[in-house]
């Protein structure tokens, strides 16, 4: 094969890889081949030897795969996100900043991470201002709230 072929080939792969990432998201290691193809691409165009297209491609995908998986695994693997938004406190341990006083609808202010929330209680029982609960779940633009799971009394 001679070696202007090569980088219609290299941009062929390029654009395959890619597109295969596309159709399988979220891990990066398609997209690993993808750059590795682009810098032989880039090389073949160049009118670099075949040979260093090849090393280029293995080298360069060695470290995207190195770089991008891991990437790709702490997005994919986010540990307690079970959903988006605001969805995404629920089963969250929230800090009381203002007392829930008692009864249904009855708010006061939480602390889930860095943000300020009203809260209720799930069961409209009082919720003293510093004990932790846990976000049960989100109802328009409050959080319901209770104590955590696995213990009698909140600390």
């Amino acid at each position: 094969m001679d070696a202007d072929s090569w980088r219609w080939i290299w941009l062929a792969g390029a654009v395959f890889f890619a597109l295969a990432e596309i159709a399988v998201p979220g891990t990066f290691f398609m997209l690993s081949f993808a750059v590795g193809a682009v810098v032989a691409c880039v090389l073949a165009f160049g009118d670099v030897g075949v040979g260093v297209q090849w090393l280029a491609f293995v080298a360069t995908t060695g470290v995207a795969l190195g770089a991008l998986v891991p990437i790709g695994r702490r997005i994919n693997a986010s540990p307690g996100i079970t959903g988006v938004g605001a969805t995404r406190f629920a089963g969250r341990r929230a800090v009381v900043l203002q007392e829930i006083p008692p009864g249904p609808h009855s708010t006061g202010l939480v602390r889930v991470e860095r943000e300020e929330w009203r809260a209720e209680s799930h069961d409209g029982a009082p919720i003293a201002a510093g004990t932790v609960v846990e976000v049960l779940r989100v109802d328009g633009t409050r959080l319901i709230v209770g104590p955590l799971r696995g213990s009698e009394e909140q600390p």
